[in-house]
């Protein structure tokens, strides 16, 4: 396990700090934990889909608890400024990372210099949400935009390598990756363009400046108003917005499944009992009918405690760091 079995409270020399659990915290007079603010460190700057379900979160545990749930944004680096701070914080609970799957599965391959290790300063609390890319063509934009489905699409291609591109958010960023994953899957090569952000790639496909890309749900009201196609989701069910789209396993690839997640990791050595309770909390927060309704709109809540988090996070970042061995992906920092 990430963190957790590596807390020992027989470890000699451990200092108090990293050796309390929650009941001993109690057991010193200060309360069962949470006794004072929570602080949530978020990677990216408020009106993100990531500080929305900080939010949404902490909102709930304030309400549950009494004790304030403070949202700090600390952007910057992707995230991982952020998550080199809460790697370094005091173990005890009470600073929290709420992070994305870029920051803890995709960084640690794609860049040459990371301040934190996964394995090692973290431990996993939470996954919250999911939330699927979308495929998308101009369907004005032939031959691709006009393709019966996504096999079709990817035949064209096929036939003429390197004749057809796609959009993504950036080197190295999950749009890519899942791109080039379906490019191995399917057996094709197409030309990459990266953009600055999810959004310019949509213009683009809409400009028809490259064929297709994946999109995230800012594009489904122009899904539903005809401007953009959508030609599959990347998540292994069917995404709840978009019913009538297959997904890409569907479509012909069986086992295809990347989804961009958001979810809640403590500082490693949080003593377990502690790491439990605020994965209760969270998973209360979810069972509330407005904090659903609320999240439903960021995505699929997808609740997975400590142990199923962590598996996640060791499958994906072996599936991530294989794709950007494969693809050739590297940065310059």
């Amino acid at each position: 396990m990430i963190s957790n079995k590596r807390f020992l409270l027989a470890t000699v020399g451990c200092a108090t700090a990293l050796c309390m659990t929650a009941g001993a915290v109690q057991a010193q007079g200060q309360g069962a934990y949470p006794h004072k603010s929570i602080r949530f460190v978020v990677g990216f700057s408020a009106g993100n889909s990531i500080d929305s379900v900080a939010r949404i979160i902490a909102q709930h545990i304030t309400n549950k608890t009494g004790q304030p749930v403070v949202v700090d944004n600390k952007t910057g680096a992707n995230g991982m400024l952020a998550a080199a701070e809460v790697a370094r914080a005091q173990p005890d609970g009470y600073t929290i990372l709420i992070s994305n799957s870029s920051t803890i599965t995709v960084n640690p391959s794609l860049y040459k210099k990371i301040t934190y290790d996964v394995k090692k300063d973290f431990a996993p609390v939470s996954l919250i949400v999911s939330v699927p890319f979308i495929l998308t063509v101009n369907p004005q934009n032939e031959p691709m935009g006009t393709a019966p489905n996504l096999k079709a699409m990817l035949d064209l291609a096929k036939a003429k390598p390197g004749a057809y591109s796609y959009g993504s958010a950036g080197v190295g960023n999950l749009t890519q990756l899942s791109y080039e994953l379906l490019n191995g899957m399917a057996g094709v090569k197409m030309t990459h363009v990266a953009y600055r952000g999810t959004a310019p790639a949509q213009v683009a496909v809409l400009a028809k400046e490259v064929d297709s890309t994946f999109d995230n749900p800012s594009s489904v009201p122009k899904i539903k108003a005809g401007q953009l196609r959508a030609m599959a989701v990347t998540s292994a069910q069917r995404w709840h917005e978009l019913p009538d789209v297959p997904t890409i396993a569907e479509a012909g690839y069986p086992g295809f499944d990347i989804s961009f997640w958001v979810g809640a990791l403590a500082p490693a050595q949080t003593p377990p009992a502690i790491v439990k309770t605020l994965s209760d909390l969270i998973a209360t927060a979810v069972q509330d009918p407005e904090v659903k309704a609320k999240l439903a709109q960021q995505g699929n809540i997808r609740m997975l405690a400590t142990q199923q988090f962590e598996t996640q996070i060791d499958a994906e970042t072996k599936q991530y760091a294989d794709i950007i061995r494969k693809a050739n992906i590297t940065l310059s920092e």
